[in-house]
Parts: structure tokens; sequence; C-alpha cells
């Protein structure tokens, strides 16, 4: 049975009762109809009359319902990365809304939702595939049935359209309720080719050779929907067991297959996918993949901005949090097998909580807990391990190794992290890599040579830097160890003897940094000049500077609005259009002293600097202008002292979803004002005023919602 693969081509023809979608390339196929203003779906036979063509879209990537409309998003352009055994992968360039009123209505609610879904868009590295499932690694892959649709193979943590895709899975399904479907009961299998599904993350794809033997080489990094979120404003654990910057990096090597790699023709039929379209004759096409994880640390903690660089750690519990992480941890021994968890988080400072926390969560699941500190001239605790005195229960399947990476690499040490290979080389061997060969004959069957059964999971504090260093050095050994058993290097030999596969290596794993962390924290990964180019660089470290100090501004003025975007895209919060009129979602509910400060602060420094550079006729009396400067100095410091002093006020914080620990910083510090007797009568006059809350600005509203309806 053929593979149900998504529409590569999709006209959207619009007529102020509906949107239909069609494939020109099936028209056999019925077309799918968005009534409007309803949003209710239905299958359509032939054409639909009275309606005009609009474009054609890449594809169709979800229906989302704001406060005031529903809107189709759709792909509109997309870009062509390269090949997959054949299959082409594409990048997601640009997307547009189609709303569902023929008139549409605006608020400023209404329209902020649309500027944050739109700006995360724009930003997002999102990819997908008409005829290859993204989201699966090839070892899932061998085991799923290849003529499943698409949609219904894909890996429900990274399929991160899957909440907008909820109503047409939903209709698929026969499902009614949502946003007023109103279709027959029962199955819908002709939807399947509409559904779309799509990752978040980062993926090349390179041809190249290595001691002259023709390869093909990618990386491909997953980052999770579920607790998807900006850096300060998403760490540990929630109750589902969903850890926060979550991310699968599968390293790849595709043997005798020349249709990956280019982009030449599409193969959708499966036939590049068995090596019979380009391949070399008589040679079977292999594949090598192994998968690393990254996630933050599975207990309740989190990070309190207070406008200094390092925010105010708090762990929020531990054993509270038993329950959340053996439903992550039986998650990932389901999926992964072995978890070998490690830790590179400073064992001093600030960090040392968190490292304690993770060491008192692994002491807790694993069964008659054995620890082991081993300690060298540098650092009384080089590695610290922790594993199970006799494998009992599924979670003494964990095995815990803290490395002091900062002591140990202290200096750009960095060839010192190999104290950490060495430490796993022995599971890295036992456990293995996925080996798969195509079956001739049979389309998208897979024989399984080796399983991968086992996964590195690394992480430090924000999973970014350090985690790079330690996954690429991963990375570069196990490739070693697969083109040692291929036969192509000998035993002793590794892939870093090739200098310019040993470049390309590089530089694709510091793409992969940049990428992982320009989607967590802003900003690309920090001292990727050395992964680049093996050295330290002046240029690297101005620009090390300049990311670090773009992160501080970004975490605590531009996070919030970013945070609100990816709740918002992936569903963790859900707009309601009940109480319209009645107040702003996004309105500054500050006291207007509070919000006054900056305002007062810019203006007082400005003064100065305009009083600086201003030329007086030498006869004018100076006096009353040096009094406005002293006067303009004084005050620009106090406000930049109050600033510093309550710093949660003036963070940016998420609006949609409430932090718990933001809201207990707010209350701490107007506690505090009101027994300060200087600010509290100014807090307790301006409480009452929130900026850019009018009812009057609502009112017509109300009027145009009826003249639609």
């Amino acid at each position: 049975m053929a593979a149900v693969l998504p529409y590569r081509d999709i006209n959207v023809h619009s007529s102020p009762s509906h949107y239909a979608f069609s494939s020109p390339s099936s028209p056999s196929a019925p077309t799918l109809v968005v009534d409007r203003p309803s949003g209710d779906l239905r299958l359509h036979d032939g054409k639909l009359l009275g309606s005009k063509r609009v474009t054609s879209i890449a594809g169709i990537l979800g229906m989302i319902k704001l406060r005031l409309d529903k809107y189709v998003i759709v792909i509109t352009k997309a870009q062509p990365m390269g090949r997959i055994k054949g299959h082409m992968i594409y990048k997601v360039i640009s997307t547009d809304f189609l709303p569902l009123r023929e008139r549409p209505l605006h608020d400023p609610d209404e329209d902020t939702y649309l500027n944050l879904l739109k700006g995360l868009l724009k930003t997002s590295p999102l990819y997908f595939s008409y005829s290859f499932d993204i989201t699966n690694s090839f070892q899932r892959q061998a085991h799923l049935d290849p003529a499943t649709p698409l949609w219904k193979r894909a890996d429900d943590r990274f399929f991160w359209n899957k909440f907008v895709q909820s109503d047409l899975v939903d209709f698929r399904g026969g499902l009614g309720g949502g946003f007023g479907h109103r279709h027959s009961a029962g199955q819908q299998p002709e939807v399947d080719p509409y559904i779309l599904p799509v990752m978040y993350g980062m993926l090349e794809i390179k041809n190249t050779s290595i001691k002259g033997n023709p390869l093909t080489f990618i990386l491909i990094t997953r980052r999770s929907r579920l607790k998807a979120g900006t850096r300060y404003f998403s760490r540990g654990i929630d109750e589902n067991g969903n850890v926060s910057n979550f991310n699968e990096t599968e390293q790849i090597v595709i043997l005798n297959d020349n249709a990956s790699g280019g982009m030449g023709g599409f193969a959708g039929n499966g036939s590049a996918q068995n090596g019979t379209v380009g391949g070399n004759a008589g040679k079977e096409v292999q594949v090598l993949a192994y998968v690393q994880t990254r996630g933050s640390v599975p207990v309740y903690w989190a990070e309190v901005n207070t406008l200094k660089y390092t925010p105010k750690l708090q762990i929020r519990g531990v054993e509270s949090a038993v329950t959340s992480a053996k439903k992550h941890f039986g998650e990932q021994i389901r999926l992964y097998g072995d978890n070998w968890m490690v830790n590179l988080v400073n064992q001093k400072g600030r960090e040392q909580r968190v490292k304690e926390a993770y060491e008192q969560m692994v002491n807790i699941l694993v069964n008659s807990p054995i620890e082991n500190v081993e300690g060298d001239r540098i650092t009384s605790e080089k590695f610290h391990l922790i594993e199970a005195s006799q494998a009992q229960t599924n979670f003494d399947r964990l095995h815990y190794i803290y490395f002091d990476f900062h002591n140990e690499t202290k200096g750009l040490r960095w060839e010192r992290a190999k104290l950490l290979l060495n430490q796993l080389e022995e599971p890295l061997l036992k456990h293995g890599y996925f080996r798969g060969v195509d079956m001739p004959g049979d389309t998208g069957r897979v024989e399984v040579r080796r399983h991968q059964t086992a996964v590195v999971r690394t992480n430090c504090m924000d999973c970014l830097d350090r985690t790079n260093v330690v996954q690429s050095m991963l990375g570069r050994y196990i490739l070693s160890r697969m083109l040692i058993d291929l036969g192509i290097l000998h035993e002793g030999e590794s892939a870093e003897d090739d200098v310019a596969f040993e470049f390309l290596f590089r530089n694709m794993w510091a793409d992969n940094a940049d990428v992982v962390s320009k989607s967590y924290s802003g900003t690309g990964a920090l001292k990727t000049d050395f992964t680049r180019l093996g050295i330290r660089t002046k240029k690297g470290a101005l620009q090390d500077f300049n990311n670090s100090a773009t992160r501080y501004l970004r975490n605590n003025f531009a996070d919030g609005p970013r945070q609100d975007a990816f709740d918002l895209f992936l569903g963790t919060y859900l707009p309601s259009d009940s109480g319209i009129g009645s107040g702003l979602l996004f309105a500054d509910r500050r006291p207007l002293f509070i919000q006054a400060i900056p305002y007062i602060l810019a203006a007082s420094l400005f003064l100065v600097f305009v009083g600086s550079f201003t030329s007086r006729e030498s006869a004018a009396t100076v006096w009353p202008f040096r009094l406005l400067m002293f006067i303009c100095l004084g005050l620009a410091a106090a406000c930049l002292n109050f600033i510093l002093a309550n710093g949660t006020l003036f963070v940016n914080w998420p609006k949609l979803n409430k932090l718990p620990w933001a809201l207990e910083s707010y209350q701490e510090a107007m506690t505090k004002f009101s027994h300060n007797p200087v600010i509290a009568p100014m807090v307790a006059t301006s409480t009452r005023h929130e900026r850019g809350k009018s009812d009057a600005r609502l009112g017509y509203l109300e009027e145009g919602k009826k003249r639609i309806e």
C-alpha cells in the first residue's frame, strides 16, 4: 500500500463565504473547504463555484482562534535545503494569516496576538518534507509502517504545529467540538494530505567524503514543543514530566546513495529510498545514525530576573518533583533505553544548588544508589557518579555523571573535556549506534543491523554552550567508530585526521550550537570561534561580549513577548473572547509612579547631555543652569538606584501565562513600598491607573461585531 503523503502544491480560492484548498496535481481529490466566518470544515467533490484563485501555497501550517477571529496559517514560501535518501527537505521562509471574517475586527489585544505570532514564525527555523518524516530518528522510523499517513507517524514531541493542526486532525478523526465543526461523523481519510507536520530546529545536509570515500553527512536537531520557551522564563520540569529546552540531536551518515544531499528532482514515490535512483550499483545503501539529547535539570527550579547580570536562583522543589521526574525519565528510558545523564553545571557558587538538587533527585529515583567521587589537583570533585547498586526497577537504567567542566577546561584547555569522553567510552561502545540497510524491492523498509540502546543526556544551566562542546565531542568520537566499523578508517584513526572533513564537521556543529542557542536565549552560542577554528580569536571574544550583552538585554526586556508567542502558538494559552471591552490583556498594570521612573531617568540624562554641549554667552548667569544640571544628575542617580534596587518591577515578564515567581517577586516589592513613608502614598494613589486601558477605545468593537454577524 502506497504511503499517503501531503500535497506538494495547493491552490487557495477565496470567496466571502469560504476558503477552498485543492491540489492541481490531484484533480480527483476532494477540495478542503473552510467556511467563513464560522470556521466549519468540510470536503467538497470537484471545484467550488463562486470563488476566485488567490494564490498557491506550499502547505497549510494550521488554524488558530484568537480573541475576535480565527485564522488559517499558510506557508507561502519554502526553500529546498537538500535531500535525505532522495526526499527533499524544505525550510519555511514565509507564512500568511488568512482571516475568516471578510471584514476583520481589530482591537489592541487581537493585533498584539497577531504580531506575536507573525514575529515568532518569521524568526523560527521550521522544516518539513512532503515525503520523509524528519520528526523521527532513523531508528524510530525503522519500526514504523511507511504506509501510515505522514502526520500520524510524526513524533508528538517534535510535531511543532500539532496544536494549530488540531482542527484538521479532529476533522480527520470525525470529531466535533472546537470552533463549530459541521461535518458528517466518521473518519475523513481524504484530509490526510492536507495535514503537514513541521519540525522546529536545525537541519544541514552535506555531500562530502572521508579519505576519498563519498558519503552524506547530516545533522538534525529537533526541539520539543512541550514546555518550550525562553531562557529565564522556562526552566526545569513541569507536572507532566516535560523539561525546558529539550532537544534531540541526530548525527547521520549515509553511504552508497547519491540521491541524498543533492538538490535535483523530487523523489516522492520511494524509488530513491532503496537506492535505485543515483545510487552506487551493487552496493547497499547504508544509514548510520547516533542520537543525543539535552534538557533542563528535572526538578522544580527557576531564575528570577532582577536586572542583575545573574538572576536570583530558586530551587522550588525536589521531592515535590519526583512524580514529574518519574514521568520524564520513564518516557526517556522507553524511547532511548539506558540514560547516561551528564551534568556540567558548576560545583560551587550559585549553580551548586542546581547540581545538588539534581543529585538528590537521582538518589531518590535509583535503587540503593552507589556514589563515587573522584578528584584531582585541579578540583576535588572532577567526577561524581551515581548508579544503582543492582538493577531492580526501570529507573535503575539511569546513570548519573557529574563533570566539573568549568574547572577542568579553565584557561581554554578544551582538550581536557576528553576526560569525560574517557569516562563514557565503555557505555558508548556497549550501547552503540543505529545501523540500517535498505531492503531491495521493498519500498521504505529497512533491515536493522544494529540498534542504539542508550542515550547520553547532557545539560548545563542553559543546555547551550558547555553542552554544545560535549555533544560535538561525542559526535566526533561516534563518527570515528562508525567509520572504523565500516572499514573506512583503521583502528586508532579519527575522522578529524581528514582536515577538509574536520572543517565541515566543526562548522555544522557550530551552526547547530547557534540555532539551539538563538531559539532559547535569543543569541548565537558563545565560544563558537573555538568550535569552528579550534582556537580562540579576538574577533570571537568580541562576538562573545556582544552575544552576552545582547542576551542580557533580550532576556530582561524582550523575552516576555517571545514567551507569550510560544504559549500562544503551542496552545498553552488559549485566548478568550469573553469580556471584550472590559480591559486590555497587555495593558501595563503597574502603578503610574513605577511606570514613570524610566521616563524620568531618560529625560534627566537627556537634559544633562544637552546642557553639557550647549554653548552659553560669557555674560550669561551660570549658577541657575548648573543648579538644574545638578538636580537632573541627582534625579537620574535616584531613578537608576530605584530601578536597580527593584529590578523585577522593570523586567518585561510574560503576560499570558503568569509565572508564579514573577508574581511573588512583584508582590514582595509592592509590600516593601507599603512600608516606605515616601513611596507608599505615590504608589497607593496610582494603583488604579492602567496604562492603555480605556473602555471607550473598545466601544466600536461591539458595534462592528453586530454589523458582521
